[in-house]
């Protein structure tokens, strides 16, 4: 019951988030990305941190099988290869490799796991977005989709995703679940807890009779019958496979604070946790690092002039002395430093604004174009699907009170100045920021106000001018409020 129940739940997340990467059902699953543990932390999000942390304790890792879409991928891969395993299994028994299915014990690799998340730490700690981009659970995910869907294929996207779709792939039908195990910063953090859980999964002495069936099945391979009968509940995902497979029900979930069984356990002779007396000491000891470094811490626009039958030239976007960032980010050096490069953000945008970095000082994450469409007052989905709280959300025509980007007009590139009778950027600005004035050539050209201009760049895109626009955005460093 336990496992169909985490299955059921599981399929709900993935399938959820999946939709969610694809610009599909945005009101309904929005919540679940909320949910996701390493934006929360990089977005300050206290409540989602204390939740999860709460729950992790309470049954242990139940958030690695069911909440996490990079967990929940690494199980569908670990089904496919059994299936693979069972339709196959004549093939396997001729080759000598009956056991292709199943898994072995292995060694925590104490080094490993926590040096990658002191690495981690660090880099939240110093602002260093690009190494947390790569690692982090629920971004890989979502640039996995988002690249399979299509939403964005910069060329780095790609390139990372391939590598990342792969690489899980091939590990999770090998070894299991040792990316969680040993890589991934998520579950290091909540594996230091479950150490500790309320309930944990436990192996009742009297009535195990060895046959390590629940040890080759565990997709954690933390389960160690001969050592002695122990279960290395910080790498334990309880996705429940083990009491199941276990004939003689000397497996379940069951309170583990005080319980005789649970210390004659953990004073067995294991690889599993030599260090079982200091486990609460060291407990504290990483918690209070990990919770001292967060503290620390296409649609194309349908608007443009027509050209008959004639080609269009693309637009391109121009040089921008400061990198333009959503409305709701409140800075471009507070974006960066939450933006986990999820793309969630880049594959809900309506209007193709939101485009993923090629820019080494930001690769992944997301910056703001106009080449393909403007940034709607209307529009405020960015910000309320951002699960790390780089991008605040606003109200609807919010954003016609916050200014993140100011207009400049090229007149050598202009066509009012050349003699003709354009005057888009005038008419399409939602703000009233730009006025037609005449120059001392007597020919009317465009100016803008730049204490009115909210920086949506509707004048840069629909400007007729190409490849760059005569009139083009320039970021602001902090944004500004207006008043109204």
């Amino acid at each position: 019951m336990l496992r169909k129940t985490r299955i059921i739940l599981a399929a709900l997340f993935i399938v959820g988030i999946t939709l969610l990467f694809t610009g599909i059902g945005t009101d309904w699953w929005v919540w679940m990305a909320d949910l996701q543990f390493l934006p929360a932390v990089m977005g300050l999000n206290f409540a989602v941190i204390a939740a999860v942390l709460a729950l992790t304790l309470a049954v242990g890792r139940i958030y690695c099988s069911v909440i996490c879409p990079l967990g929940v991928f690494q199980d569908i891969v670990i089904w496919l290869r059994r299936l693979y395993a069972k339709v196959f299994k004549k093939a396997y028994a001729r080759r000598k490799k009956s056991s292709a299915k199943k898994f072995t014990y292995s060694k925590e690799r104490k080094w490993l796991r926590y040096g990658v998340l002191a690495a981690i730490v660090i880099c939240i700690a110093a602002g260093i977005q690009g190494v947390v981009l790569l690692v982090a659970p629920y971004s890989a995910y979502g640039r996995m989709v988002t690249v399979a869907a299509g939403q964005s294929l910069a060329w780095p996207l790609i390139a990372v995703a391939a590598v990342t779709f792969v690489g899980l792939v091939v590990l999770s039908w090998l070894h299991g679940r040792a990316w969680c195990s040993n890589i991934c910063p998520v579950g290091s953090v909540l594996g230091m807890v479950s150490r500790h859980a309320m309930f944990r999964i436990g192996i009742d002495q009297e009535k195990c009779v060895a046959c390590r069936k629940c040890e080759r099945e565990c997709r954690a391979a933390c389960i160690d019958i001969e050592g002695g009968k122990v279960i290395d509940h910080s790498r334990c995902v309880d996705c429940f496979d083990c009491i199941g497979v276990c004939d003689a029900g000397g497996i379940k979930l069951r309170w583990a604070w005080g319980n005789p069984s649970e210390k004659a356990e953990a004073a067995a002779p294991s690889t599993v946790d030599t260090d079982s007396s200091n486990g609460r000491r060291d407990f504290i000891e990483k918690a209070s690092v990990i919770a001292g470094a967060a503290v620390l811490t296409g649609i194309e626009s349908k608007a443009q002039m027509h050209g008959g039958f004639a080609a269009i030239a693309p637009k391109h976007d121009p040089e921008r002395e400061t990198p333009l960032v959503p409305p709701g980010a409140v800075s471009v050096k507070r974006f960066y430093e939450r933006c986990t490069g999820c793309q969630l953000c880049v594959s809900n945008c309506p209007n193709g604004v939101l485009k993923t970095s090629t820019d080494l000082a930001h690769l992944l994450q997301p910056h703001m174009s106009y080449a393909d469409g403007y940034c709607r007052p209307e529009c405020n989905i960015c910000g309320t699907v951002c699960p790390a709280g780089a991008i605040e959300p606003l109200a609807k025509f919010e954003k016609l009170t916050v200014s993140w980007g100011v207009a400049h007009v090229y007149h050598k590139d202009c066509l009012q100045r050349q003699g003709v009778d354009c005057g888009n950027c005038v008419r399409h600005c939602p703000v009233g920021a730009i006025r037609m004035v005449t120059n001392r050539h007597g020919r009317e050209v465009p100016v803008v106000d730049e204490e009115l201009c909210i920086g949506c760049g509707a004048c840069e895109n629909l400007c007729p001018v190409r490849p760059i626009s005569a009139v083009r955005v320039n970021g602001r460093d902090k944004h500004v409020r207006h008043n109204g």
